[in-house]
């Protein structure tokens, strides 16, 4: 039997919590020809919190499901308790962030109506950082196919062994394994 995993992401067609509901549709649907033994959810904490994320997500699955919720796992991204992917890429970041650093003294000095908010600040880091912390002159000049997520992933720019990562490895491993 097969297991699936669902992640939140804006480059993806889920897009967050509003299309989740849609997507377990779909899932729902698809269960009556190829059924999951198990089905993980990652999504992002932002501000609303991992209690209060998981029980929207819960509450989601449990109008769509029904008494079938038991094969869902739901993991939470954070830092702290808030965040996203983003917050948890730039805690586990691991070469010289001298540029990306820098937009915090340029986040300081806009006026409070221009200031981006974390969300936003957060993914602009990440960007910078990738593409001017970690990318090559010649590699910026093709940023888009150089320096994008996919390529950082592949170039050690994060500390995959961090400690931080040590419940989604664990949530991962688990969603992994079939009980066959």
């Amino acid at each position: 039997m097969n297991n699936l995993l669902i992640v939140e992401s804006e480059n993806e067609c889920l897009g967050g919590i509003g299309k989740l509901e849609e997507k377990l549709k779909l899932i729902f649907l698809d269960l009556k020809k190829r059924p999951f033994e198990k089905i993980g959810i990652i999504f992002d904490a932002d501000k609303v919190g991992i209690d209060i994320r998981k029980k929207q997500i819960q509450e989601k699955i449990n109008l769509i499901f029904g008494d079938n919720s038991e094969i869902f796992s739901i993991y939470i991204m954070n830092i702290k308790g808030e965040g996203e992917l983003e917050t948890v890429l730039k805690e586990i970041k691991s070469k010289d962030s001298t540029i990306a650093d820098c937009l915090e003294s340029w986040q300081e000095c806009l006026p409070t109506e221009k200031k981006l908010k974390q969300k936003d600040f957060d993914k602009f880091w990440i960007q910078i950082y990738q593409r001017y912390d970690c990318c090559t002159k010649t590699e910026q000049k093709r940023a888009g196919e150089k320096c994008n997520n996919q390529k950082s992933f592949s170039k050690e720019i994060y500390n995959f062994e961090n400690p931080i990562l040590e419940d989604l490895k664990v949530f991962l491993r688990d969603l992994g394994e079939n009980d066959e």
